[in-house]
């Protein structure tokens, strides 16, 4: 969900997780975020630094598709939830289309199967914190990395192992800081350009009409499987994958 881009919180918040030590919070909440090393960064989240290191990648917000032409990427937030994601899932198969989902860490912790579910079904992984704080921009820089760092964690350990490749700000509350702690651990930033606003209590009409009218302003386009009642989701996805899919559009993955 997203503050910044248009995007309103609807999840019920997570209680936020244990800060971490003072020693690495001194370094991090007050070093300029260019200056953080990688051995410094992989210090905080639990087992991080137990982890094999990951390939960096680009620390600017990706919206663009890894697909030439017309594509879009799909994005799924707020979950893993046992009522709605099963029913995504079943959608996207049905159409045979291939989504990112923007996971929350304790979400992911709390339902294993359906983030092994995700990988297996051929979906990608995306961080989106431990307790979705849509202010979290406004916290100092120990608090981001404890929000990022363990939920990555929480979501790879429910994967069994897969790697997540992306990382999403609630709220679009993206730091200088958080997009290169995110990036560093292989988690490329990522935005979004059509908000189907699948959260707001609006009718099946109207967010299948917030979509169309948005996808000219870019490929990336933003639902969610969590927070709330999401059967207008799954219905809105049931008619648009076909609908897009009649368009012209293909479907690919956010560039890494």
């Amino acid at each position: 969900m997203a503050r910044r881009f248009g995007i309103q919180s609807g999840i019920i918040g997570v209680a936020a997780a244990a800060v971490v030590s003072l020693a690495v919070a001194g370094t991090l909440a007050f070093g300029d975020f260019g200056a953080t090393s990688q051995a410094e960064a992989d210090t905080v989240g639990s087992g991080q630094a137990e982890r094999a290191a990951p390939v960096k990648v680009d620390s600017s917000i990706v919206h663009a598709s890894d697909r030439p032409g017309r594509s879009l990427n799909i994005t799924i937030d707020d979950g893993p939830d046992p009522v709605w994601t099963p029913k995504v899932l079943a959608v996207l198969k049905k159409h045979n289309v291939k989504a990112v989902f923007c996971m929350i860490g304790p979400q992911a912790k709390a339902h294993p199967d359906l983030v092994k579910q995700v990988v297996a079904a051929g979906h990608k992984l995306c961080d989106h914190t431990v307790s979705h704080n849509t202010g979290m921009d406004h916290q100092p820089q120990s608090y981001q990395s404890q929000q990022i760092l363990d939920a990555q964690k929480m979501i790879e350990d429910a994967a069994g192992g897969a790697r997540v490749e992306y990382y999403r700000a609630p709220g679009g509350a993206f730091t200088p800081y958080s997009r290169k702690l995110a990036a560093d651990h292989g988690m490329r930033p990522l935005g979004w350009n059509v908000d189907s606003k699948d959260f707001e209590g609006g009718t099946l009409e109207g967010i299948k009409a917030t979509v169309r009218g948005e996808l000219p302003n870019g490929p990336t386009v933003l639902f969610h499987d969590g927070g709330g009642d999401r059967s207008r989701t799954v219905d809105a996805l049931d008619g648009l994958l076909p609908w897009m899919q009649q368009q012209g559009y293909g479907f690919g993955f956010p560039k890494r």
